[in-house]
């Protein structure tokens, strides 16, 4: 480091404390979006990070503005791993998503994002670039979700998944396991993650197109706004 260098970091060090003493105000952190969820069993707010997964929270909040999820319900609930909703209205009609999103798992995980209780993540096929509208808030910590860090190189020396460690692996390989890719973290839940418990205990069964895991009781999503 020269001289010069290290005079402009001194710099750039104080210059936020000279702005307040000078009581010039310093930038504001913009704050996290939110979007309120009012469901038929109590409501729910998430808390967006757009700074860790930019693209797959502009997607979902295009179908909040859009009012893709008014009117649709979680039509699967598993009590010891997670509820899925957006998909479908309450006569387990699919509703037409109109766009997908690229896959940002490893990005928001190397961000800091898990798939822990209360998180909030993308469903999707076995195509990592499928996620569209439909998501899933965890009720538990689920980190076989996560995605698996993969080093950037062809071949891929060295990685690990699921206790087992993999080396020198083709990267064209990789293309074809889409478990690797894992689902992506976007935002968690602020607020009500009661109504999400009380949203896991409901009981299930087969329904429609559905062999399991569907709601007895119609767990409705009236709304979804954003509200910061």
């Amino acid at each position: 480091m020269t001289p010069f260098t290290s005079l402009l970091r001194r710099r750039s060090l104080l210059a936020a404390p000279l702005l307040l003493a000078l009581g010039v105000p310093a930038l504001a952190a913009k704050p996290a979006p939110q979007v309120q969820f009012v469901t038929s069993m109590g409501n729910f707010v998430v808390e967006l990070y757009p700074d860790k997964a930019p693209k797959t929270v502009a997607n979902f909040l295009h179908y909040v503005k859009s009012g893709h999820y008014d009117g649709t319900i979680f039509h699967r609930v598993i009590p010891d791993f997670m509820i899925q909703g957006g998909g479908y209205d309450a006569k387990l009609i699919e509703r037409p998503a109109r766009q997908t999103v690229p896959h940002e798992g490893r990005q928001a995980y190397q961000a800091g994002l898990r798939n822990v209780s209360g998180s909030i993540a993308m469903a999707r096929t076995n195509d990592p670039d499928s996620a569209a509208a439909q998501f899933f808030i965890n009720v538990k910590d689920n980190g076989f979700l996560d995605p698996v860090p993969i080093p950037d190189a062809d071949p891929v020396p060295r990685f690990v998944y699921q206790g087992r460690t993999y080396t020198n692996v083709p990267r064209s390989s990789l293309a074809r396991a889409p478990q690797l890719y894992g689902y992506t973290v976007f935002g968690k839940v602020v607020s009500g993650m009661d109504t999400v418990m009380r949203i896991r205990q409901v009981q299930t069964g087969p329904l429609g197109p559905f062999a399991s895991d569907v709601p007895r009781r119609t767990v409705l999503i009236e709304s979804a706004s954003q509200i910061k």
